[in-house]
């Protein structure tokens, strides 16, 4: 270290000198055809996707009204929120936890650091096709499969989560230091000691980092699964909208907010503990 700090500094060209005193760097090649294909893609989008600036002042009036029709909230049953609110929070806890411990299971398997090709490749596969497939339609298949209620809309945070953390792990575990995965190699050392002892004490605060912005998803994921009848508090504001109960369903917005708020600040006073 003491030879790198008394080493001199290199040379700097005069073209280095007044590339780096540019305020604007113009693009290469490169940079010019990338700003032409992001250029495209964005009008392609916009021309394809109906966006228009002018349809959205015309209905500015119209949201206007809807927003002043929902002013008061009305919070007469607030006991039927309260214990709305709970059952949806209960749903995220356990489809979390289930979620979560499913997704490391299968996150090894779908690192390429420590998993043989052929389980690798199958690993990223199922992991592409759940999280492929919304949450709405995996709470439709189990409220089919095992009715209405809450257990199917656990069931399908569960598979969610499946599908969108468990890729996250992997990746996190990719991106670990190999100098102490080598060194235990080296040694002799298994694969299960390799991941007990080279990879999840690095990867961990990422992966409770991952874990808890997952249960803040899961959170407001789980009260819309309630639109198709798999618990929380999502049919109750399914029916305040179709009885144009716009106070009852302002009550139940401000009270996921105030949910949410409070799931939020923990779990960032909890990362911020576990960085």
């Amino acid at each position: 270290m003491s030879d790198l700090r008394n080493r001199p500094a290199p040379e700097l060209t005069e073209a280095d000198r007044l590339r780096l005193g540019r305020t604007v760097q113009v693009p290469g090649t490169t940079g010019v055809l990338g700003i032409i294909v992001a250029v495209a893609a964005v009008a392609w989008s916009w021309a394809g996707s109906g966006f228009s600036i002018e349809r959205f002042i015309e209905g500015v009036p119209r949201m206007g009204d809807f927003l002043s029709r929902t002013w008061p909230p009305d919070f007469t049953d607030l006991d039927v929120i309260v214990r709305l609110l709970i059952e949806t929070l209960q749903m995220a806890i356990i489809g979390t936890l289930v979620g979560a411990l499913l997704s490391l299971l299968v996150s090894f398997g779908a690192t390429s650091t420590i998993a043989p090709r052929w389980l690798y490749y199958p690993c990223r596969f199922v992991l592409n096709v759940l999280r492929s497939i919304p949450d709405l339609i995996f709470a439709l298949m189990f409220v089919s499969a095992v009715g209405l209620g809450p257990f199917a809309g656990i069931l399908a945070i569960i598979l969610g989560s499946l599908g969108s953390i468990a890729k996250v792990y992997a990746e996190a575990m990719e991106a670990v230091d190999t100098g102490p995965i080598d060194a235990l190699r080296s040694t002799g050392a298994t694969g299960r000691q390799v991941i007990a002892y080279g990879v999840l004490p690095q990867a961990s605060p990422l992966l409770v980092s991952y874990t808890l912005l997952l249960f803040e998803g899961n959170v407001r994921g789980a009260t819309i699964l309630g639109l198709v009848g798999a618990g929380g508090i999502g049919m109750e504001l399914t029916t305040a909208m179709r009885l144009y109960d716009y106070g009852h369903m302002l009550a139940i917005i401000i009270s996921i907010v105030v949910l949410v708020t409070v799931i939020d600040r923990l779990s960032a006073t909890i990362r911020k503990r576990v960085r």
